[in-house]
């Protein structure tokens, strides 16, 4: 039976929010919350933190979390993923949690990893939910997803899509959440770089391009997540009414 591992990317440094994974939301380090968010999940074998800094490592043993130091020479948190991956059992299924989503919904993560285990198949999962603002639609860093009828992703994009050119129809936002068979993880980076991937600045687009299949789970509950320091009053005040 496949082991289930979150791995949970954290790095100190970052152009918009240095320092954001030590960021205090109510008292508690932004890491800690997610990671205990994250630790609700009822398929979840484990949970590690990957990070490249000493503070962040010093702080999640603080609270008893797992953690390992990755080289600071990743360009992306899938690199660190990659590394971490490599020394984890071979059939093992990997689960790339968002470290700035403080209150990341545990059935989210469980629902993307049901849908990886009904569909050995699809390389990849991922997580959607509906918008309706707007301007959220319209919004080229809230990123689009369409999917078939059977939730194989279609496309992704900074554009809306659909159009809603001819008809009114729901529209989804993608979250940054990815479940991996763990040897399609170990080999995303040999995939060929995608002209999709370098237009959108969307890293899954190059697995699109090459053929393979990203599963999509709807949920309702979008989790709220930290990108500039003005957005942590808007978690405290999400978190405080819990």
């Amino acid at each position: 039976m496949s082991k289930i591992i979150g791995i949970i990317p954290a790095r100190f440094g970052s152009t918009r929010f240095p320092g954001k994974p030590l960021a205090l939301i109510l008292g508690k380090p932004m890491i800690q919350h997610t990671y205990e968010s994250a630790s609700k999940s009822k398929l979840l074998n484990d949970l590690i933190v990957a990070t490249d800094d000493s503070r962040i490592f010093d702080t999640v043993k603080s609270f008893g979390g797992r953690c390992v130091m990755t080289s600071s020479n990743h360009p992306t948190g899938t690199d660190r993923l990659i590394e971490v991956a490599s020394v984890l059992e071979a059939n093992s299924i990997i689960v790339n949690i968002q470290g700035d989503e403080p209150d990341i919904d545990p059935d989210l993560i469980d629902g993307v990893i049901q849908l990886k285990l009904d569909h050995r198949d699809w390389e990849m999962t991922t997580g959607a939910c509906p918008i309706y603002e707007i301007s959220e639609r319209n919004d080229p860093n809230r990123v689009k997803v369409v999917f078939t009828k059977d939730y194989k992703a279609l496309y992704f994009s900074r554009s809306l899509i659909p159009s809603l050119f001819k008809k009114e129809i729901t529209v989804y936002k993608h979250l940054g959440i990815y479940c991996y068979e763990r040897n399609v993880l170990l080999s995303y980076n040999t995939l060929p770089e995608s002209d999709l991937e370098i237009s959108e600045s969307l890293e899954q687009l190059r697995a699109l391009e090459a053929g393979l299949s990203i599963g999509v789970y709807v949920t309702r509950k979008p989790s709220l997540s930290v990108d500039v320091p003005e957005d942590i009053s808007l978690v405290e005040d999400t978190l405080s009414k819990k």
